[in-house]
């Protein structure tokens, strides 16, 4: 991709970020958007079965934080989570792969859009119950502190699961043994088909952690730059042994909860309103443009994703089911 960026993307741009950043974040929740857009063509084609719930909206989210985090940190999400997979960098050849129940998917074909892994990426998966994966965070946080690593977990989690009873009791236990573990709740207006208004007392879902001594920041999570410089804070506070740090990201999703949901509880105006005034990826192609970048280098950048996604559906489709043996596999019987 480099040959394709101008002189003027090696310098500063006005908004005293480096340019090839920007151009990587912005590359980056591209390839998020292009393949969440692609899985949602391949379950409409009877390609993918079971549960598909995409990310198409919340991309800054993801992107941002995984901009500050160093190798050795780990991260955890929950079933909404391809794009934190391809994130962490894990090939969208596999990722697609799992999807559609292929052998040679992350998970060999056995955990299809929920439940995929790579511990090479420190993704310890997506988890599809509603809260589980936030203990599980707490858990390799833990395991940072007792080896002396300095590394971070990531726990992400929606408004939806901020309601559950795990979530409290995992914060109490964090604070209390200064666990460096950042709580990232993906508020995105509605868990399911019900609004945080009418689901969630409280004018904010991060300052409950107040109650456990726990820092706290709320940001726009439709805003790349904005989500890594809060990220940038909580990690340096987590990375020096002070705690715990919750940052509650407002954002967005485009799509239904899942592929099964004709999310009728909103108005096409309202997404739409959100699509003109506030897109993650509108929002940093404007700043790249703004810093010197041109228009055909965009254009150059997102064909490039395209024809990656396409080669990585063409992979899917090609790579064999698993055998019957693989049942079997990878459990243990007592």
């Amino acid at each position: 991709m480099k040959k394709n960026i101008s002189k003027s993307s090696k310098s500063i741009s006005k908004y005293n970020y480096d340019v090839e950043l920007l151009l990587m974040m912005h590359k980056k929740m591209l390839l998020i958007r292009r393949f969440e857009e692609k899985a949602g063509q391949l379950y409409g084609m009877g390609q993918i079965g079971g549960f598909c719930h995409l990310y198409i909206g919340q991309e800054a989210v993801v992107v941002g934080i995984q901009s500050i985090q160093i190798e050795g940190d780990t991260v955890v999400t929950s079933y909404r989570d391809h794009g934190h997979m391809i994130a962490c960098d894990m090939d969208s050849k596999g990722v697609m792969a799992e999807l559609t129940g292929r052998v040679d998917g992350y998970s060999k074909g056995k955990g299809g859009s929920m439940h995929m892994f790579s511990r090479e990426k420190g993704f310890f998966g997506g988890h599809g119950i509603v809260g589980a994966q936030v203990p599980i965070g707490a858990g390799l946080a833990f395991a940072h502190k007792y080896n002396e690593n300095k590394n971070i977990s990531i726990a992400y989690f929606g408004d939806g699961a901020a309601n559950q009873g795990q979530v409290y009791e995992t914060y109490n236990i964090a604070s209390l043994w200064k666990l460096p573990v950042i709580f990232v709740i993906e508020n995105n207006q509605y868990g399911m088909g019900t609004s945080v208004k009418r689901s969630s007392s409280g004018d904010s879902l991060a300052e409950r952690g107040k109650g456990y001594g726990i820092e706290f920041e709320i940001v726009d999570g439709m805003d790349v730059l904005a989500v890594r410089d809060a990220a940038e804070k909580a990690a340096e506070y987590c990375r020096s042994g002070k705690g715990p740090f919750i940052l509650e990201m407002k954002t967005y999703r485009y799509r239904g909860h899942s592929m099964s949901d004709p999310a009728k509880y909103r108005t096409r105006d309202e997404v739409d309103e959100i699509r003109k005034n506030s897109d993650p990826i509108d929002n940093i192609k404007e700043i790249l443009l703004n810093s010197g970048i041109k228009v055909e280098e965009l254009k150059a950048i997102d064909a490039e994703v395209k024809l990656t996604i396409n080669e990585a559906a063409k992979f899917a489709q090609e790579s064999p089911e698993p055998s019957i043996d693989e049942l079997f596999k990878d459990i243990t019987i007592s």
